[in-house]
């Protein structure tokens, strides 16, 4: 029993030229489409009989033809070897043909303020494959999970994978029409201290945020927030509630912007927030269906309000 487990695993070959052998009637056309000596065929089969204890093969002078069990071999040997000829033409196809199913995780706020229209128009450019998100906070291992590609905010943790960068967050500040309407927005950075600030994963007590134009001048900045919470989504939704002045990715806030629910204040001052990153399972090739998404995700945050930094896809890994 443990001679012929060895076999299967170790004498594939010897099994497909047994097949080759049975399918064109003589070793002599089996040789030559398997690119062997009739000598090497003949080992082989022989090689595998001994492993089965069984004869395969009646030979004479003149031919070669199945014994009753080489044939009820043969039959099962033969649907085998279909089936994993199939799968190596699957696993060779994901490669190169974006099909199939992805798994693929990120942080609440980042999977529900910003993944809807980025994942929505990725199905549209690739009806052929699905799609299935695990928004949670929690860093969960991809093996393990069997995630596809994980989109992670902050430094690249995680050993064994490939991260690739794909933009550096700008957070700015941002306000509700109906917040202003009570308060005018401030004119300049001092001003921003009378406000209520609405900050997001900050630390108890006075906070200081730096601030940037973008043309290289940066102020620092000692805030007491009158809210703070745990996640930008609930900053987000805070803000548009016209609770205060909302500290949020230009990524999160932007459709609110767009449809006049968010107004942008003291731009173009803003903090430089953590580094997005796509992580995958490290190997040579990326399946296709992951390598267009981790570029259609590329190009759309590229069509942001943010600080973006495109790098070589494949340059950056952990």
């Amino acid at each position: 029993m443990v001679a012929r487990s060895e076999t299967f695993r170790g004498g594939l070959d010897d099994v497909r030229a047994y097949c080759t052998v049975v399918d064109l009637g003589t070793v002599t056309a089996a040789a030559a489409s398997l690119r062997e000596t009739k000598g090497s065929v003949s080992r082989r089969i022989s090689r595998l009989e001994r492993a089965l204890g069984v004869r395969l093969m009646a030979r004479t002078s003149r031919a070669v033809s199945p014994t009753a069990e080489g044939l009820a071999f043969y039959t099962k040997a033969q649907e085998s070897l279909t089936l994993l000829d199939e799968a190596t033409e699957t696993a060779r196809d994901a490669r190169t043909v974006p099909a199939g199913h992805l798994r693929i995780t990120t942080s609440i706020d980042f999977g529900i303020e910003v993944m809807p229209e980025i994942v929505a128009s990725f199905r549209e450019a690739y009806p052929q494959i699905t799609v299935e998100m695990l928004n949670t906070d929690a860093r969960l291992d991809l093996a393990a999970n069997r995630i596809d590609l994980a989109l992670r905010l902050g430094s690249a943790e995680e050993t064994g994978y490939r991260a690739a960068m794909l933009a550096t967050l700008a957070v700015g500040l941002y306000a509700a029409p109906a917040y202003l309407l009570r308060r005018p927005a401030p004119a300049d950075l001092a001003a921003l201290r009378d406000h209520d600030l609405i900050l997001a994963r900050e630390r108890f007590g006075a906070t200081a945020l730096a601030l940037t134009d973008g043309m290289g001048r940066t102020e620092p900045l000692a805030v007491s927030p009158a809210i703070r919470v745990s996640d930008f989504a609930t900053a987000h939704r805070l803000t548009l509630a016209g609770a205060g002045i909302g500290h949020l990715p230009t990524l999160v806030a932007a459709r609110a912007v767009e449809a006049g629910q968010l107004e942008r204040v003291l731009a173009p001052w803003a903090t430089r927030g953590a580094a997005l990153r796509a992580v995958t399972l490290a190997g040579r090739e990326l399946p296709a269906r992951v390598r267009v998404f981790r570029e259609h995700v590329s190009s759309a945050l590229a069509a942001y309000d943010c600080m973006h930094e495109t790098t070589d896809l494949d340059a950056n890994t952990v």
